[in-house]
């Protein structure tokens, strides 16, 4: 797809063009680095890294391939709701969200790209189209994915600031002798693993995180909780309850396999969702079922879920 677009620098000071024309037509910095674009300003070729004068017009023409490197997939989603401008969805465990580290099908991109072909264009990362928020593949639960440019231009800045809310149900090992806590640690990378995290103290590294949890029912050695993460790390919630001793059943990374239950896969689901319709503002709340493969541990274990009171009782 061939993009056309202008605007006159209006800044009193001077700007590099690149860093400039991404701020202002909202267009991901990479553009710059194909090959096939156009640069003018005033009507003359010129630099990305020229220096845009106050009043120059500023032309761009490049190829844009929408959804570059995805396969159309018909993969089913279990969609919660829908309009013109968000869709909202159960992701199942297993789905990886978008393209990388070698998988390149099978994901939830591909199957966007099967539901609505390439006309489901917003604007932003083609191997990302739509998704603004991202939960680990072994995580089920609920997704919000942007429909439109603008809709994800709105979505991501509440995902960004916070204004949005997110909780989580987790089945995790050991006896809490308490009901309810706070973990605020930051996360920094792993050395010795890199496809790990883990916590520090030092203020210099890593990035804050805030978790807040809830003990909803306490079993012989697991104990079900709710959490609300406040910020959006990688492996947060998963890192967080590894750091205090109650790793969560199943987590093939934080975890060591359990020996009641070898074959449980990660017990982590996103029950729900709370955010600003990004063109009415109303303020919408999305829950996902708990999935099937809680409920025999629950009966195992002696761990209660009465939907109707925890469920409507689970915010913290």
């Amino acid at each position: 797809m061939i993009r056309d677009k202008e605007f006159t620098f209006t800044a009193e000071e001077e700007g590099r063009l690149d860093i400039v024309s991404s701020k202002v037509l909202d267009i991901p910095r990479s553009v710059f680095s194909n090959p096939s674009i156009i640069i003018t300003v005033d009507g003359k070729e010129a630099k990305k890294s020229r220096k845009l004068k106050p009043g120059e017009m500023v032309h761009l023409t490049y190829k844009e391939e929408i959804m570059e490197g995805l396969e159309k997939e018909e993969i089913p989603l279990d969609i919660l709701y829908e309009d013109s401008d968000i869709l909202v969805i159960n992701k199942e465990q297993g789905m990886t969200v978008h393209p990388g580290a070698g998988t390149y099908t099978g994901t939830l991109a591909n199957a966007l790209l099967g539901l609505y072909g390439e006309d489901f264009d917003t604007g932003v990362d083609s191997l990302r189209p739509g998704i603004v928020h991202r939960l680990d593949k072994d995580t089920s639960g609920v997704m919000v994915i942007a429909k439109t440019k603008e809709a994800h231009k709105e979505l991501s800045l509440q995902f960004s600031q916070h204004t949005n809310e997110k909780y989580y149900v987790a089945l995790a090992k050991g006896f809490f002798t308490v009901t309810n806590g706070v973990i605020d640690k930051r996360i920094v990378r792993d050395r010795d693993n890199r496809k790990k995290y883990t916590v520090t103290d030092n203020m210099s590294q890593g990035k804050d995180a805030l978790t807040k949890w809830k003990r909803l029912s306490q079993g012989k050695n697991y104990a079900l909780l709710s959490l609300r993460i406040f910020t959006g790390r990688t492996h947060q919630i998963r890192v967080h309850l590894s750091s205090i001793s109650h790793p969560i059943l199943g987590d093939p990374i934080y975890s060591r396999k359990d020996d009641k239950y070898p074959e449980a896969t990660l017990m982590l689901h996103a029950y729900m969702l709370v955010f600003n319709h990004p063109v009415t503002k109303e303020r919408m709340v999305f829950k996902a079922p708990l999935p099937d493969r809680f409920f025999p541990i629950f009966e195992k274990e002696g761990i209660e879920w009465r939907c109707q009171e925890q469920c409507d009782s689970i915010e913290i």
